[in-house]
């Protein structure tokens, strides 16, 4: 099944959902930044991510520095925002809630 790109209505709905990610229109991308209490932590967020992402077959930009994460989610399939990556950006908040708690 075909990676559909996000219409401008639709994206204009789903973006709110998100929390703090931020549209970057040039790339047609969401991109976060996490910081946590230390590169081990860091590290296992990543990991658990990659065992996620790597399960679903879709694959984030990541920038690692010490405490902090940088994501970049952006089908590749469809050059630009899918709602593959929507789900992506949720489910990388909900891994991260388990480290900050």
């Amino acid at each position: 099944m075909a990676v559909v790109k996000l219409s401008e209505e639709e994206r204009l709905a789903l973006l709110p959902t998100l929390t703090q990610w931020e549209y970057q229109s040039e790339s047609d991308s969401i991109r976060k930044e996490y910081r946590f209490r230390s590169f081990p932590e860091a590290l296992g967020f990543i990991v658990n991510l990659g065992v996620e992402a790597h399960s679903m077959n879709h694959h984030p930009e990541l920038f690692n520095v010490y405490d902090r994460v940088e994501i970049t989610w952006r089908t590749h399939d469809c050059q630009g925002l899918s709602r593959r990556d929507i789900d992506m950006a949720k489910l990388c908040d909900i891994i991260y809630a388990k480290y900050i708690n």
